[in-house]
């Protein structure tokens, strides 16, 4: 039996980004190989890649896990009904179909945010695998057996007629606690006994009027999921339509954001040759002042020493 640190590790692996599953299983299979766990690592290398539909089943179960225990919530109160009718008493399964169409409505939004976010495009036939998946998870529920929500390596069909049977809870007990129950005894669905006397046509037509009921709540519950379905790709192609505007004016944004950087490098480096020049001719200047104020000290001296030599010559 695999260890609680394996078992986390194992988790892990199915947290992971899609892309990054298949070398973090062939890893976590090389560690426990090399501390002698063969077994386990073989169990490990073995792991199928979980497809998109799949991965996004066990991404609701782990980042949305109160949104997703209400949806197996709902599914053991739908067999708690159907095991109180198959028993012979009343039970009403409008209720716990409405609750589970309403945790499937939730959980489908939420598929589409990790589709969008991850990148996949939430297309009519994967957000249909998704509902399915998701279906059949709320009817196997936590029972022995049961597929492992957060572990899925595949999409889940729901289950068979006689498998079916086989999860009707028994007893009085019906209380929903989210944990693995003991293995349920199977109840014949076609054979329920009746509570007295024999069976008149009264109750082959009550039984009849119930399954078409039952088949008519179906309906109405495919329907609706298929409405929530069609209403959040609606809005994911919204919000990537929105997104593409975004990317097109960000990136025109851009655009003349490069040209008037361009623009502005030009002009400096036009003004630094510029200063560049100006600075130069400055120098020029002073060079010529200077040698203009030498010229004049030299000519005030001059001027200086004539007036001396003809005061000399006039006394």
């Amino acid at each position: 039996m695999p260890s609680v640190l394996e078992t986390r590790a194992e988790d892990e692996l199915f947290r992971l980004p899609l892309s990054e599953f298949t070398a973090a299983r062939n890893a976590l299979a090389a560690k426990l190989k090399k501390d002698g766990d063969s077994a386990e690592s073989d169990r490990i290398k073995a792991l199928s890649k979980p497809p998109v539909s799949a991965w996004v089943v066990n991404q609701l179960y782990w980042k949305h896990h109160s949104a997703f225990e209400r949806l197996l919530t709902a599914g053991e109160h739908f067999r708690n009904a159907q095991a109180a009718q198959l028993s012979g008493k009343s039970a009403d399964l409008r209720g716990p179909l409405e609750e589970r169409r309403e945790a499937l409505g939730e959980l489908t939004k939420r598929a589409t945010q990790v589709l969008t976010e991850a990148g996949h495009t939430p297309s009519p036939d994967m957000m249909r695998r998704i509902m399915t998946t998701l279906e059949a998870v709320a009817t196997y529920g936590n029972g022995a057996g049961a597929p492992p929500p957060g572990r899925l390596t595949a999409d889940v069909d729901p289950p068979g007629f006689e498998a079916l049977a086989a999860l009707v809870p028994t007893g009085t007990d019906h209380r929903p606690t989210g944990k693995v129950h003991s293995a349920p005894r199977v109840i014949p669905f076609n054979q329920p006994k009746p509570r007295r006397g024999a069976r008149t046509a009264g109750d082959e037509r009550e039984d009849a009027r119930r399954a078409e009921q039952e088949r008519r709540d179906r309906q109405v519950e495919a329907r609706k999921a298929l409405r929530d379905a069609e209403r959040a790709l609606a809005e994911a192609r919204r919000a990537a339509e929105r997104a593409r505007t975004d990317m097109k004016a960000a990136a025109a944004r851009a655009k003349a954001a490069e040209k008037a950087k361009a623009a502005l490098e030009a002009r400096v480096e036009k003004l630094t040759a510029d200063a560049e020049a100006a600075r130069q001719a400055a120098r020029q200047v002073a060079s010529r002042a200077e040698e203009a104020a030498q010229a004049v000290d030299d000519a005030e001296r001059a001027l200086a020493s004539a007036r001396e030599q003809l005061r000399a010559l006039e006394t």
